[in-house]
């Protein structure tokens, strides 16, 4: 069975559902920075294509997207 309307950013989580925890976007959901934002949700997009953007939840059962530092 094929999974309709998955996010491109958060796979099968609903965007509302996932938080971002960093930098000035801190707090806002991927849903709000995808209708407010978009060219900030295609750079976001470009990094977890790359490798460089991870989802985890945590102890309060959030889900928070997640930037991780590139390796020189």
């Amino acid at each position: 069975m094929a999974q309709e309307n998955q996010s491109p950013l958060t796979g099968i989580l609903e965007e509302d559902r996932v938080f971002i925890d960093f930098g000035e976007h801190e707090g806002k959901s991927v849903l709000e920075v995808a209708d407010t934002l978009p060219d900030f949700y295609d750079y976001l997009i470009d990094k977890k294509t790359s490798g460089s953007c991870t989802i985890r939840r945590t102890k309060d059962k959030l889900y928070k997207l997640y930037l991780t530092p590139t390796k020189l």
